[in-house]
């Protein structure tokens, strides 16, 4: 090329959980029968929704609105929807603060996009890799992060996050994911009213995807951030349709901006927010009319409380399995619908194998496994010698070594099977 054409953030740009994919149906070429755990994708696991929210759906295809533009902010009716919510739930908010996206990964990119070069926000560790890489690639230099403890059940390191934030002036911004993906930890509200007192000292903003929200199931109640964050703290929270209805090829999120105008800088970078939004037009019409429909069904509750009970029933039977397997840490998710696990310091080595009895098969493995992280070295094995397809921590912008499983499968029996096929791999590669 006459010029360098690549942007300087561009090898930032990674995302694990998609590209074990090519080589996962590499194998299924060779024989192997894959086991999808790399994506929280609920449709792909064989979740059925209700047949209520299907018939919501038809019925707005029956508009011939439905196929149009939307306005760039989002559908009125949607982002009202919205606002009642915040409402009831004592928060200031109005429509005018909202705004929809193609799905949370269109709004994670445009935020990072469109922040200021020569800024930086701090994230957890395991982090999120849509969220990661983007914050990378935009300011062309590493992803700074706070410590998640597996010994400490997932919580932050709050004097971490606080030295970080301190001895790195760049630090404009704090990422929270809540509850979090990978670990399925849910911040408790004593550790989110640290993590708003550091914003308040250091006049930063805060980030909190809250897209598992309303799938929570564990002991610590989920607390959002729009809760605690005061009239003075400024706070970006995202939310979608895409984990709870769930419909993730609805490609439907949104941002809420609260305490916009407390800052004139923040209120600027809001703006340039919804300018490029406006570029791009609009976010897709059809979920956005059929949000406030499912919303406000009284059937909507209930439905996402089966889904919880559902998921705390398989992190319940992951955590009790995944315990007593020497070698790993597996603390128990409170939300979401992940499991990380975590190998202890020295376990893993380069010289632990699982059996692989095709030949063809075994081949490809040991010549793809040369120079990978030890955790990535052991999904490639698990996925070869089982057909389970994990995602290595060290695919989250990591240090640390282990894998995420998800908790989506919807038959008893076959996760009772996946449970006992991980842990006794787990054991079989730790003696090999």
């Amino acid at each position: 090329m006459r010029n360098n054409i690549v942007h300087p953030g561009a090898d930032a740009l990674t995302y694990e959980i998609r590209g074990i994919v090519k080589d996962a149906h590499h194998l299924s070429s060779l024989g192997v029968d894959i086991i999808w755990e790399n994506i929280g994708d609920p449709i792909a696991k064989g979740v059925t929704l209700p047949l209520w929210i299907k018939e919501i759906v038809q019925n707005v295809v029956a508009d011939d609105t439905s196929f149009g533009y939307s306005p760039t902010a989002g559908i009125t009716d949607a982002r009202q929807t919205i606002v009642d919510m915040r409402t009831k739930a004592g928060c200031t908010l109005s429509t005018d603060d909202i705004l929809f996206f193609n799905g949370l990964g269109d709004a994670i990119s445009i935020v990072y996009s469109y922040l200021n070069q020569n800024s930086k926000v701090i994230g957890p560790n395991p982090a999120y890799p849509t969220h990661s890489s983007a914050e990378a690639a935009h300011s062309g230099s590493d992803h700074i992060t706070y410590t998640l403890n597996p010994h400490k059940n997932w919580l932050p390191d709050i004097d971490d996050l606080r030295n970080k934030i301190k001895y790195n002036p760049a630090i404009s911004g704090i990422l929270i994911i809540n509850p979090d993906n990978p670990t399925g930890m849910v911040y408790p509200k004593a550790i989110l009213e640290q993590i708003v007192s550091l914003a308040r000292e250091f006049d930063l903003f805060i980030i909190s995807d809250e897209i598992y929200a309303n799938l929570t199931y564990g002991n610590e109640p989920f607390v959002s951030i729009y809760e605690l964050i005061g009239d003075d703290v400024p706070a970006l929270v995202m939310r979608g349709l895409s984990k709870e209805i769930p419909w993730p090829g609805s490609r439907c999120g949104w941002i809420e901006f609260h305490n916009r105008k407390v800052d004139s800088v923040f209120d600027e970078y809001v703006t340039s927010l919804f300018n490029a939004k406006m570029l791009q037009v609009c976010a897709t019409t059809l979920p956005q009319q059929a949000l406030p429909i499912i919303f406000n069904d009284e059937r909507y509750k209930p439905h996402l409380q089966a889904q919880s009970e559902q998921y705390k029933r398989r992190a319940t039977e992951a955590y009790t399995a995944l315990r007593k397997v020497a070698g790993v840490t597996a603390p128990k998710p409170e939300g979401a619908f992940y499991f990380s696990v975590v190998f202890d310091e020295g376990a893993l080595h380069t010289k632990q194998t699982l059996n692989i009895t095709d030949n063809k098969v075994r081949l490809f493995t040991e010549e793809k496994v040369n120079n990978m992280s030890p955790d990535k070295r052991f999904v490639y094995y698990l996925m070869a010698a089982t057909g389970i397809c994990v995602v290595p921590l060290s695919g989250f912008n990591s240090n640390l070594y282990g894998f995420r499983m998800t908790l989506l499968e919807p038959d008893d029996e076959r996760f009772t099977i996946l449970l006992n096929t991980i842990t006794e791999s787990i054991t079989a590669y730790l003696k090999s």
